[in-house]
Parts: structure tokens; C-alpha cells; sequence
């Protein structure tokens, strides 16, 4: 069994192995034509529990085979063109290649001793983000394993901040259409869900600023205590992004802490067109980002960035077996100190190979593109009749909905809208989202792949018009 070690003797082993593998894979993706087979929970389920763990096939060309069976055939392949569903990118090379190197040596970045230049590695992304997003000479992070840690360390950072003793006493404010992980992070920091005060949007679904200074302000006449704020920039629904300027105005006014969940809309710190649609963000106390999103990064590859690095002491403890005390008097980086995780993949070679290799002008010119097709998108849906289309995109997530001329109950055309989004995805003809809006039924292109087309999108959203088209037939037949 010891020459499946990964070692100096077994290196031509490794070798073979990854070229089969990475073979079958670059065959597959060469050959896919469509972004999933439409393979049912109750046809590929029996395939999997039919399989003995205990029963190793010791072969790896055979393994690769039975994958192909149960994994391969039927996995969804974001870097499909019609694949339109939801925040997964079709992944660059340089970091798919990152990603081998980073597996193989298998660092783990909670201290030196583990990682050495991979945690200076680290160290100079987070502090190019910073100079991305303007935080100022203070400033620091870590990376995470995504936006919902980063979104939680933010916020427990805010909480310790907070001029008070009492959990009860605080809140938290956000807007109807944020992340669900900024009521998740309240309930696990022990101040429970109610703490999150929603604030309204506007039809343009971003957080109405005269809202939440009456909130802010009823919070403080409440004898409350105002933790933090978390300012959009890139909702998951609509890709809105909130009036960064005027909320960093209220939290100054305030004292109040400003988060900014900008998970999705990062990949405007590259833009070469759309940076300005950021401004304001450079007055976060930290700020979320996810790489894996708009940087066309393999998952999982995401930071949490502050204005003040000793704002992370809040995250920092010590043990003699992993990092104590007197390594930060003799100055040893031990990235632990501010995570909170322990043992830590190197993700942030894939970004660093990325950059390298690309600069950050090839990314941010990939965003500009799929932020101009959802542009288009927006065009193509507001001229056709059959569609009502929400908000006009600040990113590249468009929402809409099918409305058939002849039917006026809404919760009929809920059912079409559902229908035609299962049948679509039981097709593997593409792939979209879906979500409410007023209680309503939507669907969702999610946009993140420059290959795709204005002409894909027109064909997709002809494939839903017919399947809802094909529901309501189907439907008054039954009634008749």
C-alpha cells in the first residue's frame, strides 16, 4: 500500500495518475454538449449504493471508469455556455493549475512551519486586495473557505467591537435581499436572527438609506446598540449593489460598523470598465470577497479583509503545540493568528497563478464581458412581450418571469414558471435559477460565463416559454 504514498519514489506514479485523470476530464469537457444529462435523483442514486467501499478496485483506469459512470457523465458543467443558473464560474487554466500544485504539496496555512513562502503567498493577495478595494495602510485579512465565514468573521469582528456587554442589546442591519448568512452569522454569535433588522429596497433592489437611518436612529432611542451594517454590493438574487457612499455616511454618523458582503460584486476591483459601481467601499471597516465567484476561481477561494489589522486580535488565541505567544515577539507570520480555522488549504495559489499568469486586467476584462451580456440580456427581455424582467443589472444576474397572454391568475403562472424550470433542467438543455420576488415565482439567468451568447439567451429563454407554454396546454386540457 506505501506505493500510493506521494513521495520521492513514487513520482512517476503520481504522474501517470494525474495525466489519466486529467485526460478524461479534458475528454469530457471537449465532448460535452450539454450542461447536465438530466439524470434523476432515482436513476443515479442506485448507481452509487450498488458500490462496496470495502471492495477497492486497485486499479486506477478502472476506477476512472466506474467515475465516469457515476460522477463524470452526469455532473453539472458550469464552464458550459447555457449553464445560466446560479454564482458558479467556468474556472481559468492558471488556476486549475494552482489548484494540482497546491493538492500535491498539500500545505496547510496556519503557520510557518507548515506553509513558509505559501503564507507570504497570502499575505501579498490579501494586501493586493487592500490596495484594491483603498482600505488604507492598516489594513489586513485571510483568507476563508467563502463569503459565509467571511461574512461571519466580519460580523463577530463587529460584535466585538460594539460598546457593550450585552448580546441582547444588539443589532444589526441589512437589507431584505441580503445574504442569508448575515441572519445565520447573528444565530451562531449567539444574538439570534431577530437581531437583524431588515432594511427595505427600493424597485431598483438596493437598501433605501432613508429607511435605515430611521432604523439606526430608533435602534439608539430604543436604548439598543446599533453592531454593524452589511452594505451589498452584488445580491444573490439580483446583483444589486447598495448605495455604498451614503451608508458609510450613516456608520460614521452612528459609530456603527460597516460591512460590505461584496462576495459577488468583487470582481469589480479588476474591472476595467465598472470599477466606479465599488465607490464607497474603500469606507468599510471590512469588506467580503469571493473569488470564486467573479474571479473565475476553482471553489473554494474567498477572503475577509479590514481597515484595522488589530481588529483580528479577536480571532487570535494561542497554543503552545501551534503557535505561542512569544512567536509574534520574534515575528513569525502564523496566519492562524487571524482565522478562524486551523488547519487551512492553500487557495490563495490559485488567485496567486491567476495573476501571474493573467494579470488582473485578463480577469477584470472577463467580468466587464459577462456584466455587457447581462446588458444585453436586459435589452432582450424588456422588448419580449412573453417576459416580465425585474431590475435592470448592476452585474450580470437578470430575474424574470414568463407571462403567458392568456392566463391572468398569477398563481397559474407560478406553476408554469416552476414547471418550466424543472423541465428544462430534466432536459439538460440548461440550467437556470429560480427564486420569489413579492411572493411570486421568478427565474434567474446567473452570468458569469464570458463563452456565453446573446443568442444563447434568446434560445434559452425560447426552450421556457415552450415548456411553460407546453404546462398551461397540458393544464387546460385537465380542466377541460
Amino acid at each position: 500500500m506505501r506505493s500510493h504514498l506521494l513521495n520521492d519514489t513514487t513520482a512517476e506514479h503520481y504522474r501517470r495518475s494525474v495525466t489519466e485523470g486529467v485526460e478524461r476530464v479534458a475528454a469530457k469537457l471537449a465532448t460535452t454538449e450539454r450542461p447536465f444529462t438530466g439524470v434523476s435523483v432515482d436513476a443515479l442514486s442506485p448507481l452509487i449504493d450498488r458500490i462496496d467501499l470495502d471492495r477497492p478496485l486497485h486499479d486506477t483506469a478502472a476506477v476512472l471508469d466506474e467515475l465516469d459512470e457515476v460522477y463524470l457523465r452526469d455532473a453539472v458543467y458550469f464552464h458550459h455556455p447555457r449553464y445560466l443558473a446560479h454564482l458558479n464560474c467556468p474556472v481559468v487554466i492558471p488556476a486549475v493549475l494552482g489548484e494540482a500544485v497546491l493538492s500535491a504539496v498539500n500545505s496547510s496555512l496556519d503557520t510557518w512551519d507548515q506553509s513558509a513562502g505559501g503564507t507570504l503567498i497570502e499575505r501579498k493577495l490579501i494586501d493586493w486586495t487592500n490596495e484594491r478595494i483603498g482600505l488604507g495602510p492598516h489594513a489586513d485579512g485571510v483568507f476563508t473557505s467563502g463569503g459565509s465565514q467571511s461574512n461571519l468573521q466580519a460580523l463577530l469582528l463587529a460584535r466585538e467591537e460594539a460598546k457593550t456587554d450585552s448580546l441582547a442589546e444588539l443589532r444589526i442591519f441589512a437589507s431584505e435581499v441580503s445574504h442569508f448568512s448575515v441572519k445565520k452569522s447573528a444565530k451562531l454569535l449567539g444574538l439570534g436572527q431577530d437581531a437583524v433588522v431588515s432594511i427595505p429596497v427600493g424597485a431598483d433592489k438596493r437598501m433605501q438609506t432613508v429607511a435605515l437611518a430611521r432604523e439606526l436612529e430608533r435602534c439608539k432611542d430604543s436604548g439598543l446598540v446599533p453592531m454593524a451594517v452589511v452594505a451589498t454590493s452584488g445580491t444573490t438574487d439580483f446583483g444589486s449593489i447598495d448605495p455604498l457612499p451614503e451608508i458609510a455616511e450613516l456608520c460614521e454618523q452612528f459609530g456603527v460598523w460597516m460591512h460590505v458582503d461584496a462576495a459577488y460584486g468583487c470582481g469589480l476591483l479588476a474591472s476595467l470598465k465598472y470599477r466606479g459601481r465599488l465607490d464607497g467601499i474603500e469606507r468599510a471597516d471590512s469588506v467580503t470577497v469571493d473569488y470564486h465567484k467573479s474571479f473565475f476561481q476553482p471553489v473554494s477561494s474567498s477572503a475577509v479583509l479590514v481597515r484595522d489589522a488589530d481588529t483580528l486580535r479577536h480571532a487570535t488565541y494561542h497554543a503552545e503545540y501551534l503557535n505561542p505567544r512569544r512567536m509574534v515577539q520574534e515575528r513569525i507570520p502564523n496566519q492562524v493568528d487571524k482565522s478562524l480555522q486551523t488547519t487551512r488549504r492553500f487557495d490563495a495559489l490559485k488567485l496567486w497563478m491567476t495573476l501571474r499568469v493573467m494579470g488582473a486586467d485578463g480577469v477584470g476584462q472577463l467580468f466587464d464581458e459577462v456584466c455587457d451580456l447581462a446588458a444585453e440580456g436586459w435589452k432582450l427581455l424588456a422588448a419580449d412581450p412573453r417576459f416580465d424582467v425585474v431590475v435592470e443589472p448592476s452585474l450580470s444576474t437578470l430575474v424574470f418571469r414568463y407571462i403567458p397572454a392568456a392566463v391572468t391568475d398569477p398563481a397559474e403562472i407560478d406553476r408554469a414558471n416552476l414547471y418550466a424550470r424543472k423541465a428544462l433542467f430534466a432536459s439538460g438543455d440548461a440550467v437556470v435559477a429560480g427564486t420569489k420576488v413579492v411572493g411570486r415565482h421568478y427565474l434567474k439567468f446567473t452570468l458569469l460565463n464570458p463563452e456565453t451568447t446573446a443568442d444563447d439567451i434568446a434560445a434559452v429563454l425560447d426552450l421556457i416559454a415552450g415548456h411553460a407554454e407546453q404546462y398551461l396546454g397540458e393544464s387546460l386540457d385537465r380542466a377541460s
